[in-house]
């Protein structure tokens, strides 16, 4: 009898691209094949705002991958049709990003103004590499008018070829500092996004894959979708392990091969139970089998640790804690 793999349970991947597909300017190793193998309709769904739809799904055919623009689905495109929640139809936009996010919000019937002394009705907010103290500081004055300010995306770090860098979470904080106003967000964690998403390829069982925490995986809960974590990008095992309930992944996976494994291989949930106590807010580990190591391990103690709703684990002797360093958990 032949097993249901992780793909084959879905009829759609949402997926993240920093972190998951690529680092930079780099694809992540076996990504793209991964994705091909499985045989699925993809949307590549991203919170980086500084690239359009046709330049993102061009960089990433340089790097491996088969994707055409309109497969691509950024937090740019996500805030301008929020946008529309918030202002009429042309009115006056300050956005402080890159030119593709003015040039979206132009598309979307809306007029490009480049200073506060403009009086914009609104303001977006993406990320962009050449963004200048004088653009956050056009936006300030903007949105201390008390116009609506909407932010394609919080993510404070962007993962490259270098290690993580500043992302647009990081120069939203800038403006929220100096404004004391907070910004309506439209990429992930937000639902909208991945259910656009999901409509747009006609997908009722689909599957996000990311690689963070506080906007894949919170997205995903937060649009009743199944998601995969993988270990590619910005969090890892221990962060699983103090995760709140809405941010809590359906599986953890290193990597995209999980696609083609058993569909409940690498399911949080179902990991073998363990044996432990629950001791002043601490999980004390005890009887674990022997035969369990590395990831599977891992999903076992997370999967304990959110039943007992703990963050802490102990383990005793020096063998246990070696086996749990390796599948990727800090312990005391």
């Amino acid at each position: 009898m032949s097993v249901t793999t992780l793909a084959e349970a879905h009829d759609a991947l949402l997926v993240d691209l920093d972190g998951t597909l690529i680092r930079g300017t780099e694809p992540i190793p076996g990504a793209a094949d991964a994705l091909e193998r499985a045989g699925l309709p993809v949307v590549y769904v991203t919170n980086n705002a500084s690239r359009s739809p046709e330049d993102t799904a061009a960089h990433l055919r340089e790097l491996g991958f088969t994707t055409r623009p309109d497969e691509v689905m950024t937090s740019a495109q996500a805030a301008v049709v929020m946008l529309g929640e918030h202002v009429a139809p042309g009115s006056r936009v300050l956005v402080v990003g890159h030119d593709s996010f003015r040039r979206l919000a132009r598309e979307g019937g809306y007029d490009v103004v480049l200073s506060a002394d403009d009086r914009p009705d609104a303001v977006l907010q993406g990320l962009s590499r050449e963004l200048t103290w004088a653009d956050l500081a056009e936006g300030c004055l903007a949105i201390r008018r008390g116009v609506p300010w909407i932010a394609s995306n919080v993510d404070t770090t962007l993962p490259t070829e270098r290690g993580l860098l500043p992302g647009n979470g990081s120069l939203v904080a800038a403006l929220r500092a100096a404004t004391d106003r907070e910004p309506v967000v439209a990429g992930k964690p937000a639902a909208g996004v991945l259910r656009a998403a999901a409509d747009r390829v006609g997908s009722t069982r689909p599957l996000v894959i990311g690689d963070r925490l506080d906007t894949d995986i919170e997205g995903a809960v937060a649009a009743g979708m199944p998601a995969l974590m993988v270990l590619t990008g910005v969090h890892d095992q221990t962060h699983l392990l103090s995760a709140d309930p809405h941010r809590r992944p359906t599986h953890l996976a290193p990597d995209l091969s999980a696609l083609a494994e058993p569909a409940g291989a690498c399911r949080i949930p179902h990991a073998p139970e363990l044996g432990g106590t629950v001791e002043d807010g601490i999980l004390h580990l005890s009887g674990v089998a022997d035969h369990l190591h590395g990831l599977d391990l891992a999903r076992a103690v997370i999967a304990l640790a959110w039943r007992h709703d703990v963050s802490q684990v102990s383990a005793g002797g020096d063998g246990l804690r070696s086996r749990l360093a390796d599948a990727g958990l800090v312990v005391g």
